[in-house]
């Protein structure tokens, strides 16, 4: 653009102002960078042919990232299942968390050769003692260092039993460390895990997550109390928090949208405490539009989604949560789109065509386009 080209060939960490990636090695004007960040207040620019230099005062560019706040890295572990074929788990967490900037450690709960939709699947559980094993392995060669965990589907009691010993040793040795949990247990008033995790997770699991992803049923089996309309959700929310997380977003509801039945109502509260001891807490409504399908790794998805968001935006949650559902929109749309050429007119697609186009939608994971807006419903302090 503009009379002068320069290739923008420094990657910014950690810089107040951000280049998506599409524009790296194209032409850049800076008189039109210095108007589109203002943050770039003492910085200096120069230029070679063919490259474009952008130096801080502190000296995080330039080509030497020496800062330690620029180096430091965000750690996750993730405890989740696994697939050979398609997107679940950690399938569906892994991957768009490295986009976004994260490194992830994971760990396989079980693996499959794909996910159980299908006619035919194989594979194997990982046990409570193996998990074990793996976590002394981390442990012994310290580095079982993590800013966050996150955790989905297990089916068995001395498994999650086991994460939970491994959170409140990983939380003690680091007190910052955020706990994402998902607490799959079932669907539209059906469990697909085994009665006996429900009190495990009641009475060991949620008093330890700080972020709570549960769907309407799981928030109702965990509370004991029944969402019918708007202000049951926000008591059961409340019910959660009381539980122990800051953070709860139930992900899906039978709630009516004020759009019509082809929207999803999904709501939102955060509690948080600001530096001068006061705590506010906000709650916030979407209305999703709805996909004519069954997708699967769709909650793993959201899950690792608002996590990465809440990250970058750690006292606003209705921006999280609008970048949050925004992704699954673009993603499914596009995995919707995909589906029915592949399945051909008039014919439901498959379970393999409804796989997630999950490496497709890289881009819209790096940079979502709002599609999805949050309301607020009540912002209050406490």
């Amino acid at each position: 653009v503009g009379s002068s080209s320069f290739s923008f060939s420094v990657l910014t960490v950690n810089a107040p102002f951000r280049c998506p990636s599409s524009c790296l090695q194209k032409p850049v004007h800076v008189p039109i960078i210095r108007r589109a960040a203002p943050a770039l207040q003492g910085w200096t620019f120069s230029s070679s042919p063919g490259r474009f230099h952008a130096v801080s005062p502190l000296n995080l560019l330039g080509g030497l990232l020496r800062s330690p706040a620029a180096m430091q890295e965000r750690r996750v572990l993730s405890i989740q299942s696994h697939v050979v074929r398609g997107y679940v788990g950690n399938k569906s967490a892994v991957f768009p968390l490295q986009v976004l900037g994260f490194e992830v450690d994971s760990i396989n709960s079980v693996q499959f050769s794909n996910h159980t939709g299908y006619a035919h699947w194989k594979g194997q559980v990982l046990t409570a003692e193996e998990l074990n094993v793996l976590y002394e392995g981390i442990k012994l060669n310290n580095v079982h260092h993590y800013d966050y965990i996150l955790t989905g589907y297990s089916r068995d009691t001395s498994f999650l039993e086991t994460v939970v010993d491994i959170i409140k040793e990983l939380k003690k040795a680091n007190p910052g460390l955020v706990y994402v949990c998902d607490p799959v247990l079932g669907d539209q008033g059906a469990m697909y895990v085994p009665e006996n995790l429900l009190p495990v997770y009641k009475n060991k699991v949620v008093p330890l997550a700080d972020i709570l992803t549960p769907n309407q049923f799981e928030a109702e089996l965990l509370t004991g109390r029944t969402i019918k309309t708007a202000a049951d959700a926000v008591q059961v929310m409340d019910l959660l928090h009381d539980m122990g997380p800051e953070t709860v977003v139930l992900t899906s509801t039978d709630l009516l949208s004020k759009h019509g039945d082809q929207f999803l109502v999904a709501l939102g509260s955060q509690k948080i405490k600001k530096a001068d001891g006061t705590r506010v807490s906000q709650k916030i409504w979407m209305d999703i539009p709805k996909v004519d399908a069954v997708f699967v790794g769709t909650g793993d998805l959201f899950a690792a989604m608002l996590l990465a968001w809440t990250h970058h935006h750690p006292t606003d949650l209705k921006t999280a949560c609008e970048k949050t559902a925004s992704v699954m929109h673009h993603v499914i749309q596009r995995t919707m789109a995909y589906a029915n050429e592949m399945a051909g007119p008039g014919k439901r697609p498959s379970p393999a065509q409804l796989e997630l186009r999950m490496v497709q939608s890289k881009a819209d994971i790096e940079n979502p386009a709002t599609v999805v807006q949050a309301e607020v419903l009540e912002t209050s302090l406490h």
